[in-house]
């Protein structure tokens, strides 16, 4: 159902974990590419966000912590870089983990008004990033509430 109401898409990103790459293929799409920093999270940082924590206090925290606020902005570089092989009218689909991709997203706007991004984001959920006329946007992507899950 997710793979059909989102893509195509012209690269697919994972982390070398068989979840993401599982996830990837049951969406029906096959991994083009893998990154290990799409997968590696420290356990300090995990534990410094609190994860699962809603968008607004993950932003918070990163504020205050110079080890998330680096790591949010290595994600976010990452994700950049992967943006940066896409031609005119491309899209990428990057399946991360929990506490990563909020991170991720946090560092990618940096700027956003995160207390509208809601909860912390899980399976099958995500952040669609678009460039109109030169800005950046953000749409988060959510599953049906009956169908969300945070826990494994």
């Amino acid at each position: 159902m997710i793979g059909k109401s989102t893509g195509p898409f012209d690269l697919v990103w994972t982390s070398e974990k068989p979840r993401a790459i599982e996830t990837a293929i049951a969406m029906g799409y096959a991994p083009t590419r893998q990154s290990t920093a799409l997968g590696n999270l420290p356990k300090s940082i995990l534990d410094a966000v609190a994860w699962p924590n809603d968008l607004e206090s993950i932003s918070n925290i990163v504020r205050r912590n110079t080890a998330c606020e680096r790591f949010a902005r290595a994600q976010a570089e990452e994700w950049r870089s992967i943006a940066g092989e896409l031609k005119d009218n491309q899209s990428a689909l990057i399946v991360t983990h929990g506490a990563i991709i909020e991170l991720g997203a946090i560092g990618f706007m940096p700027n956003a008004t995160y207390s509208t991004w809601g909860d912390a984001i899980g399976y099958c959920e995500g952040f669609r990033f678009s460039q109109i006329e030169g800005l950046e946007t953000c749409e988060v992507l959510r599953v049906p509430s009956h169908l969300q899950t945070i826990y494994n």
